[in-house]
């Protein structure tokens, strides 16, 4: 099985890991492009960098005429007179709806989807990077006490944000592992300086993120992982422990710019694990049996758990005591995910309690591709694992083609098997 496994004994952040993965990517040239396509105020490159002896790539980003981090204040995070040593990814927010000391703009959560929607890559590669960038929102929202729409992120900080994280869920794409797991994630010690005052590290953003993901304090002074590398490690990584035994096909250094006296990177092995005839994913079975809501509020309710990072959701017309016609809702989610879900399923259902079943699956690889057409473009999804290869057209495309050409929608089925 192709797996990916990230090593984080110095933390995480956006920059590193685009660098890490960068470095397994077979068209780095490419890719490259593509990061350079994406918003005219985006400038990303990719430099040799070392640290205690260890060669590397550093992910340089400048955005809105500055490099990345090189800033001197930062009204979404991190100053960066701590003594700290990754590049900071600019995941941080600033709440207020105002303009900053220097009068920037700051993008709310809504014009960064929007943003993200206007990318020129796979519509899986955005939804996930606007996954990553509503689990920071929801952290930061919860950290701050505030509401998720007042939730700000600095202009210039966002622009490199959005490259470091649309740029890892790209190159995970690309890569197309399987399965991704980490090891147990290194905080870090002591104090950093944000907008908000001196925090103690982790922030509490970062906190909120990592739930139910293993971390370590250390004697490392300063913020190793900042809230962007918490959210990405949240959104692909489906366990966290030692390196499984496996086949070491290649390996990746994402290197940070200070130096600790230890090398000061994150790695990515890209590897194959034992034979995939057995489960190679983890989810989680979260349900409860309602019977006193109407449509439109479990309707309501879904699309609140699905915002909130549900894989899926759904309802089942079930018989329970008393000869009650009942709905059974089912989420299913990460297990890293499952206590703070279940926690939405009370807050926005009627139940009192939520059962819980940590299910192994057998999961395909998934990769989609856009293929040009009589009716234009329309997306491909295939499947592979298992010994098995499938391949289906996204229901989305076929229905916007039929509309525009005005013809039924196996019409447009059956002309594309042609």
């Amino acid at each position: 099985m192709r797996t990916l496994y990230l090593e984080c004994n110095m933390g995480a952040a956006g920059d590193m890991l685009l660098g890490a993965l960068y470095e397994l990517l077979p068209d780095k040239a490419a890719f490259t492009e593509a990061m350079n396509r994406l918003h005219p105020e985006i400038s990303v490159t990719f430099e040799a960098a070392s640290s205690c002896g260890i060669a590397g790539t550093h992910a340089k980003v400048v955005a809105a005429g500055q490099e990345e981090h090189s800033h001197d204040h930062h009204d979404h995070g991190e100053h960066h007179d701590d003594p700290h040593g990754h590049h900071h990814d600019h995941g941080e927010s600033e709440h207020h709806h105002d303009h900053g000391p220097m009068g920037h703009h700051h993008a709310s959560l809504a014009e960064i989807t929007a943003m993200i929607d206007g990318f020129d890559l796979p519509e899986c590669v955005r939804e996930k990077a606007k996954e990553v960038y509503r689990l920071l929102a929801q952290a930061e929202s919860k950290a701050h006490g505030v509401e998720v729409g007042e939730v700000h992120f600095h202009e210039v900080g966002a622009l490199d944000a959005v490259a470091d994280i649309t740029g890892v869920c790209y190159a995970m794409e690309l890569l197309g592992a399987e399965q991704v797991s980490a090891s147990p994630v290194n905080l870090g010690s002591g104090n950093v300086r944000t907008a908000h005052g001196i925090l103690p590290v982790p922030t509490p953003a970062t906190a909120s993120l990592l739930e139910g993901i293993p971390a370590y304090m250390s004697q490392v002074p300063g913020e190793l992982c900042t809230p962007t590398g918490a959210a990405l490690l949240r959104s692909f990584a489906a366990s966290f422990g030692p390196m499984p035994p496996c086949t070491i096909r290649a390996t990746g250094y994402g290197m940070g710019s200070k130096d600790f006296g230890r090398a000061n990177c994150v790695r990515a092995f890209l590897c194959e694990t034992g034979a995939a005839e057995g489960p190679n994913d983890q989810v989680c079975e979260l349900k409860a049996n309602i019977d006193d809501m109407t449509g439109e509020a479990l309707g309501f309710a879904m699309e609140r758990l699905l915002e909130a990072g549900a894989l899926d959701v759904f309802y089942t017309p079930v018989q329970t005591k008393k000869n009650r016609p009942a709905i059974l809702l089912t989420v299913l989610c990460r297990p890293s995910d499952a206590d703070r879900l279940a926690a939405e399923i009370l807050r926005h259902t009627t139940t009192f309690g939520v059962r819980r079943t940590d299910c192994e699956r057998y999961a395909m690889r998934v990769a989609s591709e856009t293929v040009e057409t009589a009716y234009g473009p329309i997306r491909s999804k295939t499947g592979t694992g298992y010994g098995v290869t499938k391949s289906k057209w996204e229901y989305e495309d076929l229905a916007a083609a039929a509309r525009r050409a005005g013809v039924p929608l196996a019409r447009v089925l059956e002309d594309l098997r042609r």
